[in-house]
């Protein structure tokens, strides 16, 4: 079984603030608009619900498969970065925001496949293991231009209250 930790990222030039965008990208409750494989999300405990240290469970779904995540939020600041980990170590999904002005920001979105996670898809899948992170990881490539250009659309023509922008 192949060990190396599998990362990628990608960014996206978005016009609003950071303050807003972030306010959008850490709301998880919001994830089913933008994900291709995460249908819903909802925080475990409202009261720290979008601080570090929270826990979410995230429903996702591909054809032939439905299946349930609980994530803990591992960086929550505001405008500039919001990240979980999948089970609380296999794998980290994140948003980091750039300010490029007053009223633009680059939006990148990572994920790294951890080395506890790549280790327990061996423990879970034996011989089938390096078939299921590649799939893992091509769903991973797929999705993240597919999420940033549902965000960007999302940000870029509502604002929160539902108002379509000038």
């Amino acid at each position: 079984m192949k060990t190396n930790t599998r990362q990628h990222q990608e960014s996206v030039t978005v016009q609003v603030s950071a303050e807003t965008l972030y306010d959008l990208v850490s709301d998880v409750t919001r994830t089913g608009e933008w994900s291709p494989v995460c249908t819903s999300c909802w925080w475990d405990d409202e009261a720290s619900a979008g601080q570090a240290g929270a826990w979410f469970t995230g429903r996702n779904e591909i054809p032939g498969r439905t299946w349930e995540t609980r994530s803990q939020v591992v960086a929550a600041e505001r405008g500039r970065e919001f990240a979980w980990v999948v089970g609380g170590k296999y794998v980290r999904w994140g948003f980091t925001l750039t300010p490029v002005d007053s009223g633009t920001t680059t939006l990148t979105e990572t994920w790294e496949f951890l080395p506890e996670g790549i280790a327990m898809f061996g423990e879970k899948y034996g011989d089938e293991a390096d078939a299921q992170i590649a799939e893992r990881t091509q769903q991973a490539l797929d999705g993240i231009p597919k999420t940033l250009a549902a965000i960007k659309r999302i940000a870029e023509s509502a604002d929160w209250n539902g108002d379509v922008r000038a």
